[in-house]
């Protein structure tokens, strides 16, 4: 098995290295530079801010054409007016896509694609994440028990979480209406004083409320992106099937109504 690395290796030399199908996730290359080396196969989903590909700085062709730019901005944010500007943003975008689930037919909401969670399910984990990062650590506030916590972090003994609950899509919303609400009131006050600040965050242990605000946000932002990946294959193949059965429906009743023999 493929061995893992993780934690600080800033500044490290990798000479004569293969590092070939290797995976690299949640890191920050910022200042790296790679020379003699073959790009081949190489996919990157990333911020892009100066991005030199053999002497061709390739930066803005890359926004230019990213559909998550300037939204994938948000991942920067760092001081109170770019975590305001941020987080409008975030609601902006996740009040479409709520609106776009709530169009859904039936318990779509609760369905799940290729294994992943459920949009249902993706709102809950966002709810945990704020009250861990931020509800939690920040305003002293407890944990909501509808809360769900990605698989790595199941275990940990997360205060008031009830993993069997099973809440409705309206119970979840009004949660997380409640977390954003609270949310964007701390950001709009807070200031550059403020963003050094020690928290305690269970789990990860001591963090700044700058850390705390940036994991928020980027939660935010990816978990986004893989909800409206997934809202767009249940629209693209759940939503005509729903119209087709509506339409047998609409057929036998329009039949039924004309069939002399069957009473009012």
């Amino acid at each position: 098995m493929p061995e893992e690395f993780g934690g600080d290796l800033a500044g490290s030399v990798f000479w004569g290295a293969d590092l070939s199908g290797s995976r690299f996730r949640d890191v920050d290359l910022t200042g790296v530079r790679i020379s003699h080396a073959w790009l081949i196969d190489v996919e990157i989903d990333a911020l892009v801010d100066r991005l030199v590909i053999n002497g061709v700085d390739v930066t803005d062709h890359v926004n230019e054409h990213d559909p998550w730019y300037p939204l994938r901005t948000v991942l920067r944010a760092s001081t109170p007016p770019s975590f305001r500007a941020g987080w409008a943003a975030l609601e902006a975008e996740w009040a479409a896509t709520v609106d776009r689930a709530l169009a859904l037919p039936g318990e779509l909401v609760h369905d799940s694609v290729d294994g992943e969670w459920s949009f249902v399910e993706t709102l809950r984990h966002l709810v945990f994440a704020m009250d861990k990062w931020f509800t939690a650590p920040v305003l002293g506030g407890a944990f909501d028990p509808i809360g769900l916590p990605n698989g790595g972090s199941v275990d940990f003994p997360w205060p008031g979480l009830d993993l069997d609950r099973k809440p409705s899509f309206s119970d979840v919303l009004t949660v997380r209406a409640n977390r954003t609400a609270r949310f964007r009131e701390h950001v709009a006050a807070v200031e550059d004083a403020d963003l050094d600040r020690s928290v305690e965050v269970l789990e990860n242990g001591a963090s700044s409320l700058r850390q705390c605000l940036q994991t928020v946000l980027e939660e935010e932002f990816w978990h986004h992106r893989y909800a409206v990946r997934d809202l767009d294959r249940l629209e693209a193949t759940e939503v005509p099937l729903a119209n087709r059965l509506r339409g047998t429906a609409n057929a036998s009743r329009v039949t039924a109504s004309d069939d002399p023999e069957v009473s009012a």
